[in-house]
């Protein structure tokens, strides 16, 4: 792991310092947009279920396109692969505020540019990440891996911070302008990276995209460290992750409050997610990280279940931080065991697995939740999932020898 001169290391250095900056600029933009749409989908129908779809349609598609776009970023030209995701997600959003400043916006419009976006996203995230390993020396990827998530979460606390004001003051369209030109700007400075050939465009074909996307998943399967890892990491993707997706109904319902509340409740959450990464990020070794990756996972169990439970919004603010430090430091640890232990052909399309986790499980558990809430209120059906994960979390308790074996000596297999 990465302490915080190895961070500064990094920066140090003009890729590193390129890419980031178009990163940090298209989260926040992307974050900023994030809070603006789920407000609109509240706004527009008043319905939990709708909100849930609404993340369901921007998450679902990793389910397919996820695998798919792992093989493709590993074996297609990573910078290109990127670049046209990035102007995918520009152009949905210039459409999204062309639609909201013109008065034609449906809900239905609204789901369906869910999907188109999810899509393109779940094609840049691993091109992007993939791309890491030129950005720098192999000493120097764990201060890369701890940056990458840091300046997530710092557009995570940004985007939503100034998203709440602009929509309390002139609506959604701000945000959504904001994002388009993020992403313009991301686009245009990834074309500026110096990345060798060997790291840009992967290795040559094999078999076809759904052979090499299936040898991933048999891959991640048979791993003895990094299959448990997902596999804990994906009951907590579906049953706690979900449960950011789906702010505004608690915001609305149980504590009753208007934009600002939101934008208070996603912005802790942003805030503590960095506390928490910084904390991961400086520890300096690698070893103890699957127990910080469980420990997370527990953190995050039990911050849930006191969010969902209470009517009081500063002791729910207090649990959304708690939750947002939990899901960055479970985060940090899982991607920075996945790139220790992963087989060097295999890293595009592990860390597309990971990105179905981050992107698909959360929006089948924001359906879930939103379809159920319907008939048994907010509460109900989540604190039943913190069950669920308990029970996922003594599982893999019980493989954390077998599992820091495999993933703390550093070593691909």
């Amino acid at each position: 792991m990465a302490n915080l001169g190895a961070v500064r290391h990094v920066l140090g250095q003009r890729n590193a310092r390129i890419f980031f900056a178009g990163s940090l600029a298209s989260w926040t933009g992307l974050w900023m947009q994030r809070i603006a749409v789920e407000w609109l989908a509240w706004q527009l129908t008043h319905s939990p279920l709708w909100v849930g779809i609404m993340a369901f349609c921007n998450l679902g598609p990793s389910v397919i396109a996820s695998p798919l776009a792992g093989a493709a970023a590993d074996r297609l030209d990573r910078v290109k692969m990127t670049v046209i995701s990035q102007l995918a997600s520009a152009t949905h959003a210039g459409v999204l505020l062309t639609l909201v400043l013109t008065g034609l916006i449906r809900v239905e419009l609204l789901a369906a540019l869910e999907v188109l976006l999810g899509i393109a996203q779940a094609f840049s995230q691993p091109a992007r990440q993939s791309l890491m390993p030129g950005l720098v020396s192999r000493a120097d990827l764990p201060g890369a891996v701890a940056l990458n998530s840091l300046c997530y979460n710092l557009a995570r606390f940004a985007g939503p911070a100034v998203a709440g004001p602009l929509i309390a003051a002139w609506g959604v369209a701000p945000c959504m302008a904001a994002n388009c030109a993020a992403y313009l700007f991301a686009s245009t400075n990834m074309t500026r990276l110096n990345i060798p050939d060997h790291v840009r465009r992967g290795h040559a074909p094999t078999a076809s995209f759904w052979v090499e996307a299936v040898e991933g998943i048999t891959y991640v399967a048979r791993h003895p460290g990094i299959g448990p890892l997902l596999l804990f990491a994906g009951s907590l993707g579906m049953l706690m992750r979900a449960v950011p997706e789906m702010l505004p109904p608690f915001v609305d319902q149980l504590f009753h409050r208007g934009a600002q509340g939101l934008a208070t409740l996603a912005s802790t959450m942003g805030f503590a997610a960095l506390i928490g990464g910084l904390a991961v990020a400086t520890r300096g070794r690698l070893d103890g990280l699957s127990r910080i990756a469980i420990g997370g996972g527990a953190l995050l169990i039990l911050a849930t279940a006191g969010f969902v439970a209470t009517s009081s919004f500063p002791f729910a603010v207090a649990c959304a931080a708690l939750m947002g430090a939990a899901t960055t430091m479970h985060g940090i640890a899982v991607q920075t065991l996945i790139q220790s232990a992963c087989a060097p052909s295999m890293i595009g399309r592990v860390l597309s697995l990971w990105g179905l986790i981050t992107r698909a499980a959360p929006a089948a558990g924001a359906l879930i939740f939103g379809a159920t809430s319907e008939a048994l209120g907010l509460r109900i059906p989540i604190l039943a999932a913190c069950l669920i994960c308990t029970a996922a979390l003594a599982w893999t308790c019980t493989q954390l020898t077998r599992m820091s074996r495999a993933l703390e000596g550093g070593g691909a297999e």
